[in-house]
């Protein structure tokens, strides 16, 4: 069988559902992990759980993800309908030996998508085009006997486990939007169990997302509940992408805080209990989480955007804490390291409960910079890593005559200029190019856009793709 490859991302699986993908492809796609999972933990019936969120596609992809991964011989325990966080806490809970969450994440309606994590770790970049090349060529795989199939509900035990972490001073007033999507089941219940009194926006899971698109790092969707927020006079505002594990902050006069800006709350707060710490965040981070880390006394560490990537390194230094801004969020002080929304926002609220400050006073010593939010460019999935590399060449040429800048390949390139930087990467969820720019003042911010946008319009004008900046 042939699979579009674009699919098979850097660190998930991710495509449309009935186009590139389908319960064919969800059989085959068990088959083949269940061998690999067989072959790396090194027995004949691993044990693997499988998570599913609401789009409309997920119940059919999930029952043939499991039929094929049971006739490849694994024991299977299905979650049913969870955020991808709670999927990933099976796995230390029950015991697994893995997990697949079937889910398209912040993705539109029409999108769905594979997370898979084994033996303990994120299942992605070379493992992934292996498993690709492996789906294109096997057979059904033949085993001695059908795996088991077990039914759990995990959302009750992971409630239960969070909660007996907190015991918070005081009652905040928060403002919860699920987006529809699969926060909905757990949000509400968590953060009342914690003592909060909670205003639900958007709970009803509901995977055409009627009401906004669940991404909660576009400003856009997050209008309903800046409003709210201010309306009911909130403390402070969470919302949650389509399957939990992106994180959205407003504080109680409606601010948006930047996954870079939510980081510095919460690395402060990581590193007066555990001094000296290692932090990560990513190349779309701002200069001044890495110096107010650094101020703090941590050891900051700029990483590759991925929540796969980031929970990687993440072991690889001990590090107490990572952020994205895209509002993934990790801790592996007090908890597992792996990316959970929900209880980001739980760390969140204790900070808030017991500094006894508001949130708009917690980030008011937080340098004032010209800053834009992540900005996305529609580009075909099959352009965009050559638009990138054709304009980073360009760019790395600008940089070389200039002399004034450092150059940061990480992930795409990212130029650091006296007084402002701009990044330039392909997103590796969505066919889409992703461009920050931060300045001092609008000025610095507007000559570090433009000679980002220059270079990518003559880039793309060389590969013939059409005007970017119509």
């Amino acid at each position: 069988m042939q699979w579009n490859p674009s699919i098979f991302r850097e660190y998930d699986i991710r495509g449309v559902a009935d186009r590139d993908l389908s319960a064919e492809f969800a059989r085959h796609l068990g088959w083949a992990f269940g061998k690999k999972a067989v072959e790396k933990i090194g027995i004949p019936h691993p044990k693997l759980s499988v998570g599913q969120d609401c789009r409309s596609s997920s119940p059919q992809f999930a029952e043939h993800l499991i039929s094929g991964l049971r006739e490849a011989g694994i024991e299977v325990t299905r979650l049913g309908v969870c955020p991808t966080p709670t999927t990933y806490f099976s796995v230390y809970e029950l015991g697994m030996d893995g997990a697949i969450m079937v889910t398209g994440s912040h993705n539109p309606a029409e999108y769905n998508g594979f997370k898979m994590v084994l033996g303990g770790e994120s299942f992605y970049g070379e493992a992934i085009q292996s498993l690709r090349i492996q789906m294109g060529s096997m057979q059904r795989p033949k085993t001695d006997r059908l795996g088991t199939l077990q039914e759990n509900s995990i959302i009750p035990a992971y409630i239960e486990k969070i909660c007996s972490q907190f015991s918070l001073k005081r009652k905040l007033r928060v403002v919860v939007d699920a987006g529809n999507g699969t926060a909905g089941n757990v949000a509400p219940d968590l953060y009342k169990k914690l003592g909060m009194e909670v205003i639900p926006m958007f709970c009803e899971l509901d995977g055409s997302f009627p009401n906004h698109h669940p991404d909660p790092t576009v400003v856009e969707n997050l209008a309903a509940m800046i409003e709210e927020v201010k309306r009911s006079k909130a403390d402070v505002g969470l919302a949650f992408d389509g399957d939990s594990d992106r994180i959205g902050v407003v504080d109680g006069k409606g601010n948006v805080l930047f996954g870079d800006e939510l980081m510095i709350v919460l690395s402060r707060a990581v590193l007066k209990s555990l001094p000296g710490a290692t932090i990560l965040s990513e190349v779309k981070s701002s200069n001044r989480l890495y110096r107010d880390i650094e101020a703090k006394g941590g050891r900051p560490i700029m990483w590759k955007t991925g929540h796969s990537l980031i929970k990687t390194k993440m072991k690889e230094e001990k590090a107490a804490l990572a952020g994205e801004m895209s509002g993934h969020i990790f801790f592996a002080d007090r908890y597992y390291g792996f990316d959970d929304a929900l209880y980001a926002g739980a760390r969140l609220l204790e900070i808030l409960s017991e500094t006894g400050q508001s949130l708009h006073e917690l980030t008011s010593d937080i340098p004032k910079v010209e800053v834009t939010p992540e900005i996305r460019i529609d580009c075909r999935e099959e352009l965009k890593f050559d638009l990138v590399k054709r304009t980073a060449e360009k760019l790395q040429r600008f940089a070389d005559k200039s002399g004034e800048c450092k150059v940061i390949t990480l992930d795409g390139i990212r130029l650091e200029f006296e007084k402002g930087w701009g990044l330039l990467r392909a997103s590796n969820t969505q066919p889409v190019l992703v461009l920050r720019f931060e300045g001092q003042s609008k000025d610095d911010l507007e000559n570090v856009r433009q000679i980002f946008l220059t270079e990518l319009e003559s880039a793309a004008q060389e590969l013939h793709h059409e005007p970017l900046f119509p």
